[in-house]
């Protein structure tokens, strides 16, 4: 009923034991386990689908689709609820969480032991002056702190220069503003299925002009959105940006 959570326990349990996914686990522009979610059924996030499916347990986000856990809680059905994971090193309790709610607790210490081995691999950088980087999406949208795409950048050693940055609202700003103040690196977050008019900046001539390589990189939405194991190839993309970033200067 979550795409973190589902596609958490597309890793924790085996897909016969799945009942169903959201809609959203399947779609590779969201999901990094959109190919695994294709074996098993889609349930849509609403009350009807929820109750008429009877899982022995729902597990979903905090913050979605409300009516259709209230509706599972009436009927008797035990909810769990997850909230989104802001920090890397809060991934693995997630994980142990998730993994214990559907009753799998040696599989998911397992998966957490692993996740923390692999980031304790990567300590972050001390001393020195960090690159600066701002992560652009769709209609100019910017990451700032106190999010996990603010903690992956930080981890791999960068400052985060969209704090710094003027914009019409909290979430974006202009193609100006980068152009006037550009950090050392570009991070294009883009869906990578199709093309739209709230993409369209990201591909701005203007854009190519300003962050040539090593001064862009490219990642796709899904790799930032959720705490997940894979989540860790995101911060190794950025570690390999910045050392190419370092070795250009």
């Amino acid at each position: 009923m979550n795409l973190c959570t589902d596609q958490l326990l597309l890793q924790l349990v085996p897909a016969r034991d799945i009942v169903g996914l959201s809609p959203l686990a399947r779609d590779c522009a969201y999901s990094v386990m959109c190919h695994e979610a294709e074996a098993v059924p889609v349930i849509r996030p609403t009350a009807e689908a929820v109750v008429a499916a009877r899982p022995d347990l729902v597990v979903g986000g905090r913050y979605a689709s409300v009516t259709a856990l209230l509706a599972a809680r009436q009927a008797g059905m035990p909810v769990e609820l997850f909230d989104p994971v802001e920090r890397l090193v809060d991934v693995p309790e997630q994980i142990v969480a998730v993994a214990n709610a559907a009753g799998v607790p040696m599989r998911g210490r397992a998966l957490a032991e692993a996740f923390r081995a692999r980031l304790a691999a990567h300590p972050m950088p001390v001393g020195g002056a960090a690159p600066s980087a701002v992560i652009y999406a769709a209609n100019g949208f910017v990451t700032r702190a106190g999010s996990l795409a603010d903690d992956i950048l930080v981890r791999a050693g960068f400052r985060n220069a969209a704090n710094g940055l003027d914009g019409r609202h909290a979430l974006g700003v202009p193609l100006e503003s980068l152009l006037v103040r550009p950090p050392e690196l570009l991070v294009v977050a883009r869906s990578d299925v199709g093309t739209s008019m709230a993409q369209a900046v990201l591909d701005h001539p203007a854009l190519r002009d300003a962050f040539p390589a090593p001064h862009r990189l490219s990642l796709p939405d899904r790799m930032w959105l959720c705490g997940l194991p894979q989540t860790l190839d995101t911060l190794d993309r950025l570690i390999e940006a910045r050392t190419a970033l370092e070795s250009s200067r």
